[in-house]
Formats: structure tokens, C-alpha cells, sequence
């Protein structure tokens, strides 16, 4: 059960008091006898054993010696017996959020409660933890954590310090010096960390992979998958959550957080931060920034290149940039900036999922797509000139394109700078590419019906449980055939 800071401090008075009240009732004292002994009042001396209040560190040194005992066994976090236990825990759900928001009774634990009754309460405050845990997210849920996590993101320039930090500790745990990081070196990583990688055809369908803690293995996709996710990506973010001492995800904002924070460690490892900046400040040197040549100098995807780029460009090149994966049709699937691009949103503030506007690179790329390499482009916009390159790429859901963009001063340090190809965005204005030509309109309107494609996307809640989308069920039975003692 997740506990505010000020529901463990009520939580920790409350054991001091327990702890008080057994040592009290061993030693055979009433509150009077020992209220009169310490020099309190017994009301005092119950609010204490209560968790009503807490005690002074001298008062707890005068009670240990009136009670035979140490002030230390006063303080243990230890509840003196299981009644104790549950007691403190039925009174800390009762604090908590999730249970005040019923607006339903408090239950005082007094001794007249059977215990029966008391672990019945409890257990039934677990399930409601555990069932609030796991409830759905709407999509409007999940649009809004997604969007505070890229403001957050924009205020930090993409960049985050500590996850370089651990990336860079591991390599050099593992002795590696430059040039690309091989399938053998993540194999020495998660040796290092004391686990094994294992390949399994069988991978449960809604996992990317599973980890087994118990006996210390994680198990991937085999290795013989054409067009996979980048099995030195998905071993690297499968150990990211133990280097990064990650809990269980209690919100869908919680596992968003962490997704983002195991997907930047990988790129920080397969792009360790001291050569990919010393490699892009020789091309910024050089005038020749090229997000195809950051993706070929250490053998990862192009889009993970796009994204590394992102991670340093401003920190540590002094440059501003945006990103953006967009669908043939013009969909918004991801995107980042801290240049001052304007980007759609709805009314959350979210932009996944919304339309660019058809005159940025990342729509005219694809007129272009018998074109080899990357594609340049400027663009006029309310927010001034951009500068951008793109490529196309194709997914499980069709043709898609990777962009990087900067604004027009900044294109100086980059190849394709020289680009001729140019056109104006008035977006968000809906005559810029969102209505049609008067005439056409006139035309059309009331002699066409299209048959609009549905996102059935939009008309669902995620899906629930701890992990979003992971079948329990499936996982469980996964990790029990291949546990080694039943190998």
C-alpha cells in the first residue's frame, strides 16, 4: 500500500506507542503508575500509546528507564505483535487518501474488536489499494500524465543528469572504452549486475520482456526475429529498472515516468554520453551535423539517434531543437521541443494524435520517399523559420517519418543546410491546409460520403493492472516453465 511521508510519520508514532503500551502491560503498570512515575498526566501518557501525539526524546528516555527497557526498543519500527500490526495498518489505510474519499466511518480498533474482524478489515483495504492500483486509466488520464511528463521534459532540455550518470558508471564497470556497444558488452553488463539474458520463442505476447528476480534472469525475444525491437535496447531497459531502483508503478503517470526513464538509460548506454558529444561537437565544428551519421557511428536505429540528439543538443551544443514521429497521414505519434515550434494539441495539451499541419517536413517527406538519405527542408511559421530534416521509416502500422528540426539559425551547423526545397505553414490558421478550396467545397460538399476509418483507440480505457497491458496469467505461467528447476 503506498504511503504518503505523512501517513509513515503518523504511522511511526503510532509503533512508538504501541511499543510503549506492551512494554507497559509486561511489566504489569497501569497508565496511572506509570504516568505518576514520569511526571505526566495519564490522558498524556494515553494520547502517546494512542499515536495521538508524539513524545519528547526525554520523555521517551525517562519511560524506558521507568518500564525496565531501552529507549532503542522504544523506537524500533518493529509492531511489538500481529494484533499491533494490523492495528497500525487498518489506521493508516484509514488515513489514507483512497479510504477518506468513501466519506465512510473511521473503525477504532479497541480490544473489543476480534481479531478476526480486524484482519478482515485490513484485507479488505489491501484489495482496495491493490483494485485502485490497477483500475484503467481513460485516455484523457493517460493524455494528461503524458503531457506534464514533456513539459517536464522541455524544462529540462530533454536531459537528465542522473540517468547519464548511472549509464556511464555501468560501461565503465564493464571496461568499455569507444565504438558501438555489442550484443557481448550488455551480456557483461547484466552479468555485472548478476543476471543472466535468455531467449525465449514463447515470450508472453502482450511482454517486451520478463524478468525473473527470483533467479536472477531476463528473457528477451530470440535473437533471429526479423525487424525486432533492438534486442541490445530491450536487455538495456530491462536493466535499467534495477539500476535505477525502480518500484512497482502506483499510477499510469508512475509507469509512464519510469518508461521514459529505462528508454533514456538505453539510449545513454548504446550512445554513451562522452563520445556521442565529443563525436557531435567535431561535426558541429565541421559545420556537418547529421542525425544519419550519430545513427551509424554507434549501429542504432535512426530514430533513436533522432532521440539521442535530443538528450544533448541544448545541454551540451548550446542548440534548440524539436522532434516529431509522424504517420503517413499526417498523425502525431510523438514529439518534443524546446525551440518554440508549435506543435497541435487538444484541449488537454496533449499532441499525440493530432494532425501537423501538411506543408512541414514531416508530411512533404513523403513526397519525396524515392529520395536516398535523409530530406531537408525549411519552413515558415508564425514561430519563425525551422529548419528540418527527415526520414521515412515503416512499422507495424505503415509508413512513418523521423524529424529533426531547428530553428533557422542553428541550421548553420548542420549538412542539408544548403537545402532549396522551402514552404509556409500558417497552422493553427484552418486555411492553411485544414479547409478545402472554396470551389471544391461548393463542389462536394453534399455529393460525397466517406466511410471515415476508425480509431478504436480513441473509444477505449488502457488497459489495467500494475504493468498496463501485461496478462498476468500468462507471465506467471511463462516464468513457472522456465524457472530453473523446471528446466
Amino acid at each position: 500500500m503506498s504511503l504518503t511521508s505523512a501517513t509513515r510519520a503518523g504511522n511511526t508514532v503510532l509503533t512508538v506507542g504501541r511499543r510503549i503500551r506492551h512494554f507497559r502491560t509486561a511489566a504489569g503498570l497501569t497508565l496511572d503508575q506509570v504516568a505518576a512515575q514520569v511526571g505526566v498526566a495519564a490522558s498524556q501518557l494515553s494520547l502517546i500509546e494512542n499515536g495521538h501525539r508524539e513524545p519528547r526524546l526525554t520523555l521517551l528516555r525517562t519511560l524506558a528507564e521507568a518500564l525496565g527497557t531501552t529507549v532503542a526498543d522504544l523506537l524500533d519500527e518493529s509492531p511489538p505483535s500481529r494484533r499491533d500490526a494490523l492495528e497500525i495498518e487498518l489506521d493508516a489505510a484509514q488515513r489514507g487518501s483512497l479510504y477518506r474519499a468513501l466519506a465512510l466511518p473511521t473503525v477504532r480498533p479497541g480490544r473489543r474488536l476480534p481479531m478476526e474482524a480486524l484482519e478482515a478489515l485490513v484485507g479488505l483495504h489491501g484489495e482496495l489499494a491493490r483494485r485502485s492500483n490497477e483500475a484503467s486509466a481513460t485516455p484523457e488520464e493517460a493524455r494528461r500524465a503524458n503531457t506534464e511528463l514533456r513539459r517536464d521534459m522541455r524544462a529540462r532540455d530533454n536531459y537528465l543528469v542522473e540517468i547519464e550518470e548511472a549509464a556511464e558508471s555501468l560501461l565503465s564497470a564493464v571496461g568499455y572504452t569507444a565504438g558501438p556497444v555489442t550484443h557481448r558488452t550488455v551480456e557483461r553488463m547484466a552479468d555485472h549486475l548478476g543476471f543472466t539474458l535468455h531467449y525465449a520463442r514463447d515470450l508472453p505476447s502482450s511482454t517486451r520482456s520478463v524478468t525473473d528476480l527470483e533467479n536472477r534472469r531476463i528473457y528477451l525475444p530470440p535473437q533471429s526475429i526479423p525487424g525486432g525491437h533492438g534486442l541490445r535496447s530491450l536487455a538495456l531497459q530491462a536493466l535499467a529498472h534495477r539500476v535505477l531502483e525502480h518500484t512497482q508503478p502506483s499510477t499510469y503517470a508512475h509507469f509512464l515516468r519510469q518508461r521514459q526513464e529505462i528508454t533514456y538509460f538505453a539510449a545513454a548506454v548504446l550512445m554513451p554520453r562522452h563520445q556521442a558529444v565529443q563525436f557531435l561537437t567535431s561535426a558541429k565544428k565541421d559545420r556537418e551535423l547529421s542525425i544519419e551519421d550519430l545513427r551509424d557511428a554507434f549501429g542504432v536505429t535512426h530514430e533513436g539517434a533522432a532521440h539521442r540528439f535530443t538528450n544533448l543538443a541544448t545541454s551540451q551544443l548550446g542548440i534548440r531543437v524539436h522532434f516529431a514521429r509522424v504517420g503517413r497521414d499526417g498523425t502525431l505519434y510523438k514529439g518534443y521541443e524546446n525551440d518554440d515550434v508549435t506543435f497541435p494539441t487538444d484541449v488537454t495539451g496533449a499532441i499525440e494524435g493530432q494532425l501537423v499541419c501538411r506543408y512541414w517536413t514531416s508530411r512533404t517527406v513523403f513526397d519525396h520517399a524515392d529520395r536516398p538519405g535523409e530530406f531537408h527542408q525549411y519552413t515558415d511559421t508564425p514561430s519563425g523559420t525551422f529548419w528540418c530534416t527527415a526520414q521515412i521509416g515503416t512499422g507495424a502500422g505503415g509508413d512513418f517519418s523521423i524529424t529533426i528540426g531547428v530553428p533557422f539559425a542553428d541550421a548553420k551547423w548542420f549538412r542539408g543546410r544548403d537545402a532549396t526545397s522551402r514552404s509556409v505553414s500558417r497552422c493553427p490558421d484552418l486555411s492553411c491546409c485544414r479547409e478545402p478550396e472554396p470551389a471544391l467545397a461548393e463542389r462536394w460538399r453534399t455529393s460525397s460520403w466517406p466511410s471515415a476509418k476508425l480509431h478504436t483507440h480513441i473509444m477505449q480505457a488502457l488497459p489495467g493492472g500494475t504493468f498496463p497491458g501485461v496478462d498476468d496469467s500468462e507471465v506467471y505461467a511463462f516464468l513457472q516453465t522456465h524457472a530453473p528447476d523446471q528446466e
